[in-house]
């Protein structure tokens, strides 16, 4: 786990969610992350990150790995 000091978060003065967030959002930018995954670190429903990506114009990227996730999701969901 890692752990950043207070004094990081606090002379960025933003929340420890918002910060979580913005670190998330450049992650997914910089393909370092799957869309699900920086939904999670962001604490967002995926649905929701995908909006917040939209009003910053950031564009989505869907790869293989993501389809076969959603796919593994999907069938777990399967009555």
């Amino acid at each position: 786990m890692l752990t950043i000091p207070a004094e990081y978060i606090k002379a960025t003065r933003m929340t420890e969610s918002e910060f979580l967030l913005e670190v998330a959002v450049m992650l997914f930018q910089k393909e370092k992350l799957s869309l699900g995954q920086a939904a999670r670190l962001a604490g967002l429903a995926q649905y929701q990150f995908q909006m917040l990506l939209a009003s910053r114009a950031i564009p989505l990227h869907y790869d293989v790995e993501e389809f076969r996730e959603d796919m593994e999701t999907l069938n777990r969901l399967r009555p």
